[in-house]
């Protein structure tokens, strides 16, 4: 008799994976290992995104830039506009220019060459060269994490525990297969709220279940507050051509949008009058307020309409994020409104 619990657990959990895994565009059956650049797409979009939204921008992105090489040679206003709506555009800037150094220097072949690249962390380059290349590399992704606490009931796995049992448990003869199917039990039957005990494969192997409250496992991670972000903004045009500004920073760097000014102290009055004056505008009326949370803030945005001498550009040419969409939505409401009349 052995004494090893987990055995049989990769059997079950191939043999799950053969019949129910998810069918995903950059799963494509293909000869061979995976395309490499379609897998590192998908991981890179999925690093902050659902896999409903990704499917979508992954097939965007892909008939935009096909290969590597049209990523590389595209302006990065291109590719931003590629990304647009998708959030977390450092993760577009540091593909292009990633994509870059690939032209210049061939794929990388292994694990470390991979992790050299700009946004490639080592979950990332886990799943690349796990999934094309077939390098023996576990994943540790929230799904994984989620899977493997519950396996051996642990209320608070850190990260160096995660990667240790990802490692020990790791099927060599197949690490991305492996990799795929744990992170597809995780995302559609061991979930974080309501895990369907009843049909998964690793029931039997679970100490969570065993100890009648697997949702108990893990223990929530605390969230870093919310922080509120007021804010006016200008529109000088109307929803089809407007003056925009390029967007400074990390979050939003590289999206063009409408000029805007931090509200401080809630002196929105203040900040719309350093607006104007930094514009040149006159005549500002309100429009209205659109609200969206990027990260941990809350962006409240008051948005007005104004008059200067300033040059507009069209606004489908220009990739905006979802809040400057949002802020241009209001005048689309304002002349049908007005049309209705």
């Amino acid at each position: 008799m052995t004494s090893d619990p987990f055995l049989f657990l990769p059997q079950a959990l191939l043999a799950w994976f053969d019949e129910h895994a998810r069918d995903l565009p950059w799963r494509a059956a293909s000869p061979g290992r995976r395309d490499p650049y379609r897998v590192w797409v998908s991981e890179v979009l999925l690093q902050q995104t659902q896999v409903v939204r990704g499917k979508v921008y992954f097939e965007r992105f892909l008939t935009a830039f096909p290969d590597v090489a049209a990523l590389a040679t595209a302006p990065i206003e291109a590719v931003l506009k590629a990304w647009e709506g998708c959030g977390y555009y450092a993760r577009a800037r540091h593909l292009h220019r990633a994509a870059q150094v690939v032209v210049r220097d061939g794929f990388p072949q292994n694990y470390e060459e991979w992790l050299a690249l700009p946004g490639i962390g080592p979950y990332t380059a886990a799943a690349i060269t796990s999934i094309a290349y077939g390098e023996e590399r576990a994943v540790n992704d929230g799904n994984v994490r989620r899977v493997l606490s519950r396996l051996h009931a642990e209320k608070e796995p850190g990260e160096l525990w995660v990667q240790a049992r990802a490692d020990e448990l790791l099927f060599r003869a197949d690490p991305g297969r492996w990799n795929e199917a744990l992170m597809d039990l995780g995302a559609t039957v061991c979930t974080p709220k309501s895990p369907r005990c009843g049909v998964c494969p690793l029931s039997s192997f679970c100490q969570a279940r065993k100890s009648g409250r697997p949702g108990d496992f893990p223990t929530p991670k605390r969230r870093a507050p919310v922080q509120a972000w007021p804010a006016v903004a200008l529109l000088i045009g109307d929803a089809h051509a407007a003056y925009l500004e390029i967007r400074q920073g990390g979050l939003l760097g590289g999206l063009s949008g409408l000029p805007t000014e931090p509200v401080e102290d809630g002196d929105e009055q203040g900040a719309l009058e350093r607006l104007l004056g930094r514009l040149g505008a006159r005549h500002a009326r309100l429009l209205g307020t659109v609200s969206h949370t990027m990260t941990h803030r809350q962006v409240t945005l008051r948005v007005y309409e104004a008059q200067a001498d300033l040059p507009r550009q069209a606004i489908q040419a220009h990739a905006l994020s979802r809040l400057d969409h949002k802020a241009l939505s209001l005048t689309r409401q304002a002349q049908t409104a007005l049309f209705e009349m």
